[in-house]
């Protein structure tokens, strides 16, 4: 633990990837580090490194098993839906989407607009058909998520969209959204596999790895069956998800480093952890102790979102000038501590605790926002 000298003078020798709070690409455990390290020279069982296995070996076709294998247990996946490892990370699912049940329906879309990445997807929506937005909470800054009063969904939708977990303003819904008979597809990119969840009631779910389950480059979709039967015809074959699902999620080269580390992160959390449950269990006693220390800060740390909508994931902040946050970051990056700045859409203080990040460098990461706190309240004009 670094002492409150440390803070003020020189580097730590603390682990960086331990204390990784960046909104991603984000932390990973430890033991899945060291295993990767060790295929990148030399894959276990093999004669070359990860880096240079062939996407069509049977090596590789295990990997993409073993990943979905791991998914589908943890979750609970019904036979029903296919587990899709796709690119373009979640940014093409904002345009496959509307392409895919959108496009030519005469229907409409309906979005909840809740913070950054949900306006991004309404954007690409709107390129392919009618989208109406239920709700948007931009003139209110996304600090917090609607009520179940403030929603009227339309039984005849084409499907719901919404962001389950906004990372940058720190939203996150704690309750299903929408009506039984529209389908609902929603971005988990920032929370997926942090937290239990009935699978069976989505007709889609997509989540890009670089937050809970790997390094950038891979795309987890879990998609129902009756959804790819909506699909039209003649769409390019690569922005088809019959395409990917029909090619065991090998069409193409696939990102095969990508999908090898995901694989072990699947297995460190069905293995080390003991599956989605503990797991939330541990990401509600880091959200606590963060929360906590902003809640008794007397003002100095001030949480952007709603209390009722906080997310266990991403904590935004700020404190009471941005002088003070800029000192704030320089301090917390010589204490060891990386990827605090707020994202440049809202600025101020963000820390963002995915899975990997261990309650131990929470508490260390609050210790440090005390001892700041403690120094620098005289500075408040």
């Amino acid at each position: 633990m670094p002492t409150s000298r440390t803070y003020l003078s020189s580097p730590t020798t603390l682990n960086a990837n331990c204390f990784n709070f960046s909104g991603g690409p984000g932390a990973l455990p430890e033991s899945v580090l060291k295993e990767t390290q060790r295929a990148i020279r030399q894959v276990p069982g093999q004669e070359l490194s990860v880096l240079g296995m062939s996407h069509r070996s049977p090596w590789f076709r295990n990997v993409v098993d073993e990943a979905e294998a791991n998914i589908r247990e943890l979750l609970r996946v019904p036979a029903d839906y296919r587990v899709l490892f796709l690119q373009g990370g979640g940014t093409l699912q904002f345009s496959m989407v509307p392409i895919s049940f959108l496009r030519g329906t005469g229907r409409v879309a309906e979005y909840l607009h809740t913070g950054y990445w949900s306006g991004k997807a309404i954007d690409e929506a709107r390129r392919e058909g009618q989208v109406r937005v239920l709700w948007s909470g931009e003139n209110g800054g996304f600090r917090h998520l609607p009520g179940e009063d403030e929603l009227r969904f339309d039984s005849k939708a084409a499907y719901l969209h919404y962001v389950a977990n906004e990372t940058v303003e720190g939203l996150q819904f704690h309750r299903l959204q929408g009506v039984e008979g529209v389908p609902r597809i929603c971005d988990m990119s920032s929370d997926f596999l942090s937290r239990p969840f009935d699978v069976s009631r989505f007709g889609m779910v997509y989540a890009h790895a670089q937050k809970n389950l790997g390094p950038a480059g891979v795309t987890v979709v879990l998609v129902h069956d009756d959804m790819l039967r909506r699909i039209p015809d003649n769409l390019p074959s690569m922005l088809d998800y019959r395409t990917h699902a029909e090619a065991g999620s090998i069409y193409n080269t696939a990102p095969v480093f990508a999908i090898y580390v995901t694989m072990l992160v699947t297995r460190w959390l069905r293995e080390e952890i003991g599956g989605v449950e503990q797991m939330q269990v541990v990401n509600a006693a880091k959200a606590a102790r963060l929360y906590a220390t902003i809640d008794q800060s007397d003002g100095f740390y001030r949480g952007h979102a709603a209390s009722k909508d906080r997310s266990l994931m991403n904590v935004a902040f700020r404190l009471p000038s941005e002088e003070l946050e800029k000192k704030f970051l320089e301090l917390a990056k010589i204490a060891g501590f990386h990827g605090l700045a707020g994202h440049r859409s809202l600025g101020g203080v963000r820390a963002s605790i995915y899975n990997a990040v261990t309650l131990e460098a929470v508490e260390s990461l609050c210790e440090f926002m005390e001892f700041f706190g403690n120094s620098h309240r005289a500075e408040i004009v």
